[in-house]
């Protein structure tokens, strides 16, 4: 489809004994010519081979009943906004079981971005409307991080939320396997070491996908060595440390089989890339059958064939990170950060010395290059998140603090950026550390890191900019006056003449020497770029 946007959510597992797949493995003896989808769907079953066909339904017409609240009820926690008001809503792009996505162009900078639009009278159960919202929950958490799709923001009116993302001009993966049939193994090495990438940003972050497989990953652009964005997190789901979880969901071929045992965590993501690799190197699935029983059957007897054409002709080192990803055992199975560093993921080295700047990382640099009053206001709008806002921060926090002290040390920030993929000097660190600790107690506490790494999208929020704008304004006035000022920063050792002055003359802006709300709103939002507006103007 050649948009970062979500797929029917029709992953959700529901066992039917006598039911076929809901994908198909087609026999493919030559390289296929282009096909729709439809043509896909009405290809004759033969014997498994990649890729399978789309579902047997037509999501655009799974309309659910309007309900009395559909046009009614607030989904987003913010004001109703014109959509058109920033965006012109162009050509379409794809539909889902949920909504429209459409081509849009940005009216201020030109850009192009996929608008996802999901009519409100679609959403009429408490569910539907949970999962949207923590999917965007996600989607602003993970953005910024490379190889997942970049989100713009969310939007809502009287009929629709919308949501606008990158926009991925080279289509599915699925499209690329399907054309191509195999890979060599440096050619899947390379796409499949951004597959583990992501696998590893999201558990390092806190979150579980649950539905990796071939067609949630999209291309860039069109150059054939163009990168691979994740996408579609609508059965995504914030870990919960110690949590089993037992919703079965996923699909077919790619599900664990602790899924289909209603017991799991996280491991379940590393098995589904397993899966990938199986099939980027073979064509085909290691578990299949006519049915979906069948197939789960597969899953759970777990016989792997690994001797068969092509497997003698294929590496050991291959087969035995397939081993260890496909191993039955979640315990026992190897995790996302372990791949990364297995022998045949650097073999053909791609493994790169170009340091990265993933999300944490470039949150903390803007955090660092903040006024001081912008860092005190953050730590007020961090203060004030629900838990449901910061759980992905608050596991990472966990993953950084690995001696359990309740801070994050020098050597432990050092750790958890190298594990994202920085390289940075001795010097770097010292200076993010150095910002990030607010306090100088010489480690970062819980709340200073989730200060150091809020993402910008809270600051979308009017009522978070309003408390931390409430917390300098001690009388109410509608001005921050420079004794407000100096009376907020001496509480942290911070209100000397310098750093006021400093203050006032980024601030404010008319000259009047006191700071007005919009005056600060102005403050809060500058300098928090995404990563299409770092880029040069196009």
């Amino acid at each position: 489809m050649g948009h970062c946007f979500s797929k029917p959510r029709s992953n959700e597992i529901t066992i039917n004994y006598d039911s076929p797949p809901h994908h198909r493995y087609q026999p493919r003896p030559h390289p296929p010519p282009r096909r729709t989808q439809q043509q896909r769907h009405n290809q004759p079953h033969l014997r498994p081979r990649y890729p399978y066909s789309a579902p047997n339904s037509d999501p655009s017409l799974s309309i659910a009943p309007s309900s009395s609240f559909g046009d009614q009820s607030r989904i987003l926690d913010k004001p109703y906004f014109d959509i058109s008001a920033l965006y012109a809503l162009e050509r379409e792009l794809g539909r889902g079981q949920f909504g429209i996505t459409r081509l849009c162009t940005e009216k201020t900078t030109g850009r192009k971005y996929a608008c996802k639009s999901i009519p409100k009278r679609r959403l009429t159960k408490k569910k539907q409307i949970e999962d949207v919202k923590r999917e965007i929950l996600i989607l602003q958490h993970l953005s910024g991080q490379p190889n997942i799709v970049e989100f713009k923001g969310a939007y809502e009116d009287w009929q629709n939320v919308h949501l606008v993302m990158e926009l991925c001009l080279g289509g599915e993966l699925f499209d690329r396997i399907t054309a191509k049939g195999s890979y060599s193994e440096s050619e899947a090495a390379s796409i499949f070491r951004q597959i583990v990438n992501v696998v590893h940003a999201c558990h390092f972050m806190g979150v579980m996908h649950r539905d990796l497989k071939p067609e949630n990953f999209l291309l860039a652009n069109k150059d054939p060595k163009a990168p691979l964005k994740a996408t579609d997190f609508g059965l995504s789901v914030f870990i919960e440390e110690g949590r089993v979880y037992k919703e079965v969901v996923g699909s077919a071929y790619y599900v664990a089989p602790e899924v289909l045992r209603k017991s799991y965590g996280k491991e379940i993501d590393v098995w589904s890339a397993g899966i990938i690799l199986y099939i980027l190197l073979s064509g085909v699935p290691p578990f299949w059958a006519e049915t979906e029983k069948g197939i789960f059957d597969a899953i759970s007897e777990g016989k792997l064939d690994l001797e068969s054409a092509p497997w003698p002709s294929i590496s050991a080192a291959a087969k035995d990170l397939i081993r260890k990803m496909l191993n039955h055992d979640p315990k026992k199975r190897i995790t996302a950060a372990e791949a990364l560093e297995h022998p045949w993921m650097k073999e053909g080295g791609e493994a790169s010395d170009k340091p990265i700047d993933n999300a944490v990382l470039t949150r903390m640099k803007q955090f660092r290059a903040m006024n001081k009053m912008k860092k005190l206001a953050l730590k007020v709008i961090a203060e004030n998140l629900s838990e449901e806002e910061i759980k992905g921060l608050k596991q990472m926090f966990n993953n950084m603090d690995t001696d359990r002290s309740g801070t994050i040390t020098y050597e432990e920030l050092k750790s958890g950026l190298t594990k994202l993929g920085s390289k940075l000097s001795e010097y770097e660190i010292k200076q993010l550390m150095e910002a990030a600790d607010v306090d100088k107690s010489g480690t970062i506490d819980y709340q200073e890191f989730i200060t150091a790494t809020i993402n910008r999208h809270k600051l979308e929020k009017e009522e978070n900019l309003y408390k931390a704008f409430q917390y300098f304004d001690k009388d109410n006035s509608g001005y921050i006056t420079r004794e407000e000022l100096r009376q907020a920063l001496t509480e942290y050792q911070m209100g000397d003449e310098a750093t006021i002055d400093e203050v006032i003359d980024d601030v404010d802006t008319d000259n009047d020497g006191k700071i007005n709300y919009q005056e600060f709103v102005a403050m809060m939002r500058k300098g928090i770029l995404d990563n299409d507006e770092k880029e040069k103007p196009r």
